[in-house]
């Protein structure tokens, strides 16, 4: 492949990126516009034609599996020499080298997580917080190391950033202290002391920074709005004053902050550079015009100076869909009805997502996808090689790959499985129909791999490579997870739940920058759908309950009412779109409802009402003495049917009664008042 053919089709801004073989690079990447592909032939394409080395190119990204990724599309593209690493095992590998000679020992041990220390940190203080509140100290210690602020500085520094520390933030400072000196004493290390220490001795140490820097001469970051201080001390460090960078990242997709990064680096890059290239990358492959319409319009009523608008590639594709329930465990049976209808339509489970704020909500969706006897899997829990029946798995396929029977692959495998429990068909749930959904994920990728020809040795060989970048293989179910935990992902459908205020934005977002990094999570969550995308609220936490709670301010704009969509790009001009119906489904049998006053009580006239009726009453009353005080007859003010929707729903906001049909702005200036006080009241 010579270096010309690397450049065959890309599109003319990928193909720019790639034609830039000089730093510095600025990728401006939206999502779904193939900003990989964009990086990877532009280094395959800088090494064969003579700019670097293979062995010169140092791409560091944040996950493993993102490195890996990388890794496999330059051995793809013949470049099979190019270093792609995560910070932390770039830095890792360095200091572990260079240790011995610049220090002398053996190089510390890592910690994989901060708690076991923690926990005789708060031994040390005499204080007993619970795990829960462990995890959320350990975040906060995080946050003051990546961003350069010692425990004796912690407390103006939290209270500086409006931090929310779990404890009081003295405790922090206090437990901070003690897990640095315990960490110190055992000779362990972090993550963040790899970077640090790694910064520190090639900055004291002269020697070992001129061969780092012999090694590698040319740099590429991803993702580079998630950059924290730390981090940028590292590279700034890596660099040694050169300008031989490409950083690519997406100003939308900024939603780390709380955790020390920062896209300052990332949009100030040309004020850094002043001679950089900007590139952006806007052309949208992923999602259909629908979708990428309503990314556009969820960003575009944000402050940031920085967006970028996609501009969608693929055909046009059904519309996102907005439904209302009355409580949550509704709308995780009204999701899980509107899952079992892709599937019957042929989505596989494996390419539908439910995505939600917190991972507490993942409950209620749980449960209700059980009942309706549909696979999932919750990410964001064990990372799936670090699961006991998956490594019980691979040690018994390495002794099995010893002594090999012959047999083909896929029976090879489902013999050793079988053993373990792979069992023809899955159990009913729990964590029996885990460990089964871990198993058959093994199985199904043997029999892939056999009718490639591969044997037991190649396959356990795949798995190994596999664990080391965290490349799990598909398991078949739908996937529930946080927005964060979805970033980097994608599906052909997904499910935005839970989206209301206080849980979208958080209710612990209060400055305007927070506020802010919630609009992009939402961003993130509506861009991971390829073509099938709904978004819900429920007005009550539990059946039954108060529905007091109001759809998310980021949707203000996008749906007036209950169960409307974003009308395709294609079919009006921009300065006219907005937002139209699409068919009203009852509440509660799913039913398309056809006649008006059906539509405008939001279920079929057979189907159970679920109002209070002492409040229908008291609407009753309050509208026959308005309109004997007005001189005009009852349905002048309200008619029957708007009544009893008031009472289904039992508003408690201006907003919330204009939702209603047949109430608009002059019935709201009229009645409003006196319809909410009644609806309070009762």
């Amino acid at each position: 492949m010579t270096g010309d053919d690397v450049l065959d089709g890309l599109d003319p801004e990928q193909r720019a990126v790639a034609e830039a073989v000089r730093g510095p690079v600025c990728v401006l990447a939206g999502a779904g516009t193939g900003k990989t592909r964009a990086i990877t032939h532009r280094i395959a394409h800088a090494v064969r034609t003579g700019v670097v080395d293979a062995q010169g190119v140092l791409a560091v990204t944040f996950t493993t599996r993102a490195a890996g990724e990388l890794r496999q599309r330059l051995r793809a593209l013949g470049t099979p020499g190019v270093q792609a690493r995560t910070f932390h095992a770039a830095a890792l590998r360095q200091l572990t080298y260079f240790w011995p000679k610049v220090i002398g020992g053996s190089a510390p041990s890592v910690i994989e997580s901060k708690l076991p220390l923690l926990i005789e940190a708060c031994r040390l203080i005499r204080k007993n917080p619970d795990r829960s509140e462990l995890r959320d100290i350990a975040a906060e210690i995080e946050w003051a190391k990546v961003t350069q602020i010692g425990h004796e500085d912690y407390i103006a520094a939290a209270a500086k950033a409006h931090r929310a520390p779990p404890v009081p933030a003295e405790e922090v400072a206090r437990l901070y202290e003690a897990y640095e000196q315990l960490r110190r004493e055992r000779h362990l290390v972090d993550f963040e002391t790899i970077l640090e220490l790694t910064a520190a001795v090639m900055t004291e140490h002269p020697d070992v920074a001129t061969q780092i820097r012999q090694q590698y001469r040319y740099f590429v970051v991803d993702e580079y709005q998630d950059v924290n201080p730390l981090q940028k001390l590292l590279l700034d460090t890596w660099l040694g004053g050169r300008d031989d960078l490409c950083v690519v990242g997406d100003p939308n997709q900024t939603i780390y902050s709380f955790t020390g990064a920062t896209p300052r680096y990332l949009t100030g890059f040309s004020v850094e550079y002043p001679n950089a290239s900007v590139i952006k990358l806007v052309r949208d492959y992923r999602s259909t015009p629908q979708v990428v319409s309503l990314a556009n319009l969820v960003i575009a009523k944000g402050r940031s100076p920085h967006r970028l608008e996609l501009l969608a590639q693929r055909p046009e594709g059904p519309a996102p869909v907005f439904a209302e329930y009355d409580d949550e465990p509704a709308e995780a049976t009204g999701v899980a009805r509107a899952i079992r209808k892709l599937m019957d339509k042929g989505v596989a489970p494996r390419e539908i997502a439910v995505l939600f704020r917190v991972n507490a909500q993942s409950e209620a969706y749980e449960e209700a996808l059980a009942k309706a006897e549909i696979p999932y899997l919750v990410r964001g829990a064990d990372r799936f090689f670090e699961r006991p029946e998956v490594r019980r798995a691979v040690v018994l396929l390495r002794g099995a790959a010893r002594s090999a029977s012959g047999e083909p692959l896929a029976q090879e495998v489902h013999n050793v499985l079988g053993g373990i429990g792979l069992t023809p068909v899955p159990p009913g749930g729990g964590k029996a129909r885990e460990t089964w959904e871990s198993l058959k994920a093994l199985g199904d990728l043997a029999e892939d791999m056999a009718i490639e020809g591969a044997d037991l040795p190649a396959f356990v060989a795949e798995l190994e490579r596999r664990a080391s970048e965290q490349h799990a293989p598909p398991v078949e179910g739908v996937t529930l997870a946080s927005l964060h935990a979805a970033k980097g992902l994608e599906w052909d459908a997904v499910f935005l739940v839970g989206l209301t205020d206080g849980m979208m934005p958080i209710i612990y977002a209060e400055t305007p920058e927070q506020i802010e990094e919630e609009r992009r999570l939402l961003y993130v969550g509506v861009t991971r759908a390829r073509e099938h995308l709904g978004l819900s609220w429920a007005l009550a936490r539990a059946a039954g309950g108060r529905k007091g709670r109001r759809p998310s301010r980021f949707l203000d704009g996008l749906t007036g009412r209950p169960a409307r969509s974003i009308s395709s790009p294609s079919a009006q001009s921009a300065s006219s779109r907005r937002p139209v119906a699409t068919p009203v489904h009852c509440r509660v049998c799913g039913k398309t409802l056809a006649a008006a006053a059906e539509q405008k009580l939001g279920r079929c006239s057979t189907c159970p009402a679920d109002y209070d009726e002492a409040l229908l009453e008291a609407l009753k009353v309050w509208r026959t003495a308005t309109a004997k005080e007005a001189k005009v007859p009852p349905y002048v003010v309200f008619t029957d049917v708007t009544l009893q929707a008031i009472a289904e729903r039992a508003p408690q906001s201006e907003q919330e009664l204009l939702s209603i049909a047949g109430i608009g702005k002059v019935k709201l200036d009229r009645y409003g008042s006196a319809v909410l006080a009644l609806c309070r009241a009762t």
